[in-house]
């Protein structure tokens, strides 16, 4: 089955699959990259013992790489002020393999991604890539594999002259093949190449010592059984593995191979009991489709007596208000015939003239005394005009609300599963849409099926689903300004229990902006206090500001601290969320121009008077004469749980109309091509105020604080924010 030269650590396995007759094109399942689905390349074993391709790890970090930086801001809009590679750039390919590598220089943190075959996160630590083994055993595993289905196709001689020879040879320790004339002329007898491993012609070349991916210049002697993994010396010595349990290589090679060969041993001894559970399968599977079927027949045949049930009732109500409309229509026919014989010539008044005409007096008083009555009741219904009947069917307006109800909870009965209940305080949605459930009986639960759908009032979107293993999930690449709706139901093996109650999530205006606060530009760090992450900003009101405020009688107004985002906008549209927090006494938030924001940052003491600023909050009445249709900046005041709405000549002056509570979260829309910004409550997604705004320069978004208060710019919903949730 192979050269006598290629018996290494993996020969003992490929025996005993020729033993039990397994061929080796039939363990192509065990050769699949989970990741890309293909042959592996060049493969290599993560933390979590699981294989997968070395250029599908790249990949991999490079996605996480670019959500975690971008967080899906421009991934949807393609007028975004950042530029965007249609591809991996060798840049941040070299920057991936080198020791120490972090997705954000601005947040270091180590290099975790999810393992695409146990879908668990696995950390690949400082030195990323490079920290990994190669598997050289599945390496091997998978070229006999390709040799075999390709049995026909020759290795040729990598030394011959055109036209090449089929190779007989292949030298590990040169990484070539040869013809038999080629490698007596290459490995003569007498010299050190004699000495070379030789084996059958292959192109997968492997290293004869595996070298210690730590420490470079050390071969691996050792493994750790705690980590489960090859080391070298200086692991156990001084490194990662100072404090672990270890044994030598001889030792854990011998115990794994006796370990594996016993179980290989044990599967190739149950065959005959494999393949009677394999018919047992095929009989279940059978039976299935069949109860499947039977079972549909049986949930149509409930649901046609529905239809006839609503058929009957639909065909009552509509017999009783055409019954009602008829009558009404009768009774409106009458009272206009009788309107229209008031008319000159017409019914009673044409009678009632030829009456007249009479000239017996006795034949007139007969016939006059019943007309008068008539006529006199006549000329009443002229005075006070009504309808002899009702337009209006509110009264045959059919109510469905509870039967809707009731039908969108129909479900299997004593499904034995109780009904997951979606956390609304938990979910919410932002750049992505994160859903967050409780099961009362967790345990009972094998999986969930997440279930959302995009509602739209002219058409009725079918329902997407999500199988999910834990109790929430984040739902990506959802449609900006959209109402979308969510709900789960559990799964315990084949019976599922009844859908949950709805959740609605409004989705922002715009793609989400990914920006962090500027440190350099106007950043005041005696005032002002600025997180390492760069995402939360808070102002002290300290020494300084008690020292400030003693010279008030002189008329001197304390300042306001500016900080801006680190990143500028020059088209598109764009939103962004953040936090104020409750305790905050003054705060502005907006955007502000790159020009005026120069201007405020050279003379920040008469900036921040209350009569200079238009959007400033203060009832002084200098907005009202100031008031610009198109200004550099916009700003409104937030402080004191309230949310103040800047004055404007449209605007009503009382101020209880311009004082709202404080939202949780706020958000603001800049639409740079149209010079609009809006501000929005994020918990429902509801305009609270918007104005036009000059586009001409740069725009940034903009924060002023005086006294004590608090910025936190809201955390883009990733695979980590839904990490720390559930830690949480």
């Amino acid at each position: 089955m192979s050269q006598s030269g290629e018996m290494s650590e993996f020969g003992y396995i490929m025996e005993l699959l020729a033993k039990g007759k397994v061929t080796i094109k039939n363990i192509e399942r065990e050769l699949i990259c989970p990741a890309c689905k293909e042959l592996f390349t060049h493969p290599l074993i993560l933390p979590c013992q699981h294989s997968i391709c070395h250029k599908c790890v790249k990949e991999l970090l490079l996605t996480l790489d670019d959500s975690f930086n971008d967080v899906g801001s421009d991934n949807s809009n393609q007028s975004s002020p950042r530029l965007r590679l249609p591809s991996p750039s060798m840049d941040k390919i070299d920057r991936i393999n080198r020791p120490g590598w972090k997705r954000n220089s601005l947040t270091p943190r180590t290099t975790i991604f999810p393992c695409p075959g146990c879908e668990h996160d696995v950390d690949l630590g400082e030195r990323g890539i490079n920290g990994l083994f190669r598997n050289f055993t599945l390496e091997t595993i998978v070229e006999r594999y390709r040799q075999a289905a390709r049995a026909a196709t020759a290795i040729m001689c990598d030394l011959c002259k055109p036209p090449p020879q089929e190779s007989t040879k292949s030298c590990m320790d040169c990484s070539a093949s040869y013809c038999n004339e080629c490698f007596k002329i290459h490995h003569p007898w007498g010299t050190i190449k004699a000495q070379h491993e030789y084996v059958g012609p292959t192109t997968n070349f492997r290293p004869k010592i595996l070298m210690c991916p730590e420490h470079e210049t050390e071969r691996i002697n050792m493994y750790c059984e705690l980590c489960r993994r090859p080391v070298c010396h200086l692991c156990k010595l001084g490194g990662n593995h100072a404090n672990h349990r270890v044994t030598t290589m001889s030792s854990a090679y011998k115990t794994l191979k006796e370990k594996l060969s016993k179980d290989i041993d044990y599967l190739i001894g149950k065959e005959s009991q494999v393949k009677s559970q394999i018919s047992e399968l095929n009989l279940l599977m059978k039976e299935t489709e069949c109860n499947g079927e039977r079972a549909k027949e049986e949930a149509i045949t409930h649901f046609e007596k529905l239809f006839e049930i609503l058929e009957e009732r639909k065909s009552s109500v509509l017999k009783a208000i055409d019954s009602s409309k008829k009558l009404r229509l009768d009774k409106f026919q009458t009272q206009m015939e009788e309107y229209q014989g008031l008319l000159e010539n017409n019914g009673l008044v044409g009678y009632a003239q030829e009456v007249l005409k009479e000239t017996d007096q006795s034949c007139f008083v007969q016939t006059a005394k019943q007309l008068h009555l008539r006529i006199q009741k006549a000329t009443e219904s002229l005075k006070s005009f009504r309808p002899a009947a009702q337009t209006s069917f509110e009264d045959y307006v059919v109510n469905t609300s509870k039967q809707t109800e009731l039908l969108g909870e129909l479900s299997f009965f004593s499904s034995g599963i109780d009904v997951p209940e979606i956390n609304e305080e938990q979910s919410k949605v932002y750049n992505n849409a994160l859903v967050n459930w409780h099961h009362p009986e967790k345990d009972k639960a094998d999986s969930y099926v997440l279930e959302y759908r995009k509602i739209n009032r002219e058409d009725e979107m079918s329902w997407n689903e999500i199988e999910v293993c834990g109790t929430s999930k984040i739902i990506p690449d959802l449609e900006n300004s959209s109402t979308y709706a969510f709900r789960v139901r559990a799964y315990k093996g084949s019976i599922c229990s009844p859908c949950s109650r709805e959740l609605i999530l409004h989705t922002p205006p715009a793609p989400v902006f990914s920006f962090l606060f500027d440190e350099k530009c106007g950043y005041n760090n005696e005032h002002l206090l600025l997180n390492l992450k760069r995402d939360r900003v808070e102002s002290r009101a300290g020494f300084n500001l008690l020292l400030a405020a003693e010279r008030i009688q002189v008329g001197y107004y304390t300042s306001l601290d500016y900080i801006i985002g680190d990143t500028g906008i020059t088209k598109g549209k764009h939103f962004w969320a953040f936090r104020v927090e409750p305790y905050s006494y003054l705060v502005k938030v907006g955007v502000a121009s790159s020009d005026k924001l120069q201007e405020w940052l050279r003379s920040p003491r008469d900036a921040v008077s209350p009569r200079y600023e238009q959007d400033s909050g203060h009832d002084s009445g200098s907005e009202d004469a100031c008031f610009d249709s198109s200004q550099p900046f916009t700003l409104v005041t937030i402080g004191m749980k309230k949310f103040f709405i800047p004055k404007s000549p449209t605007s009503s002056n009382e101020p209880e109309n311009r004082v709202l509570p404080m939202p949780t979260s706020i958000g603001i829309f800049l639409d740079y091509d149209k010079g609009k910004v809006s501000f929005y409550d994020m918990d429902h997604m509801k305009c609270l105020y918007e104005r036009q705004v000059d586009c001409s320069h740069t725009l940034y978004p903009a924060f002023a604080l005086m006294g004590s208060g608090g910025i936190q710019l809201e955390e883009p919903i990733t695979a980590k924010y839904l990490e720390y949730q559930e830690d949480m």
